[in-house]
This record gives C-alpha cells, sequence and structure tokens, in this order.
C-alpha cells in the first residue's frame, strides 16, 4: 500500500470514529457540552427541517423526548466527507425515520451537514420484503 493510501485510510477511519462519537454523544447521550467539541460554531446545516447552525441542530434535538434513539449503520467515508446510514426512534413520529447523514470534517470538528430521510417501511409495506435497517422490520402499535 502507498504511503499516501496509508495517510487517506488513517484520516478516513478518525473521520467515520469522530462521527460515531459525536452522533451518540449528541442522539443518545444527550450531552450538549460534550458535543459542543464536535460541531463547528460555524457550523452548515443544509437539512430543511433544521434550523441553521449548531445551535439549530441542538436545539432541535432538545426539543424532541427523551426516549430519541440513534442506532448507526453502514458508513463509509472518503477524504473529509463520511456518509453514516442510520435510524432514528422514539422522536415522538408515528414512525421511524431511516437516514443518511452526510458530513464533512475539517480539522477534527463536523462542519457541515446534508441528510437524506426516509419513514422506515414494515414489512407488510416492503415491496422487497427486506428491512431497510439492521435485520428486522419494525413494529408500530
Amino acid at each position: 500500500m502507498a504511503k499516501e493510501e496509508m495517510v487517506s485510510d488513517n484520516i478516513e477511519s478518525k473521520n467515520k470514529a469522530l462521527v460515531l462519537e459525536a452522533f451518540d454523544t449528541l442522539f443518545n447521550k444527550r450531552d450538549y457540552a460534550a458535543a459542543e467539541r464536535f460541531w463547528s460554531p460555524h457550523y452548515i446545516q443544509h437539512s430543511a427541517h433544521i434550523a441553521p447552525g449548531r445551535e439549530g441542530l441542538f436545539n432541535l434535538i432538545k426539543s424532541l423526548p427523551p426516549t430519541l434513539k440513534y442506532e448507526p449503520g453502514a458508513i463509509v467515508a472518503e477524504g473529509d466527507l463520511v456518509i453514516v446510514h442510520g435510524r432514528f426512534s422514539g422522536f415522538g413520529a408515528p414512525v421511524n425515520w431511516i437516514a443518511a447523514d452526510i458530513v464533512r470534517i475539517q480539522n477534527g470538528v463536523l462542519v457541515e451537514h446534508w441528510d437524506v430521510i426516509e419513514d422506515e417501511a414494515t414489512e407488510e409495506q416492503s415491496l422487497s420484503k427486506r428491512p431497510m435497517f439492521g435485520t428486522t422490520f419494525p413494529t408500530y402499535t
């Protein structure tokens, strides 16, 4: 492996670990003081359902029930971009969300975010009969 590839793999591995720790700190632990070290104060938000900046994201999470849970799934990184496929549940909506969150990392912090979100389908709703996330279908009551 060329030295450039080894350096790139190392940076990408660190970026993936950073995003997973950041998401767990904010979404699951709800530790806003600790989360500040992961998100830039100049954070750029492209998501249509989140107000601008780090404060917009933190305020959204603060407004959600304490039952909010984030589960990461597949994660890929290239250069300064990380994409994580995950599930948001317990946030007060009638169905879970499956999201592909795309974040840009700069100097060890999250500086920019985009997402693609869809409602998680039940087995009855799924034409493929395969879960959208993990190995089992959600059950909604």
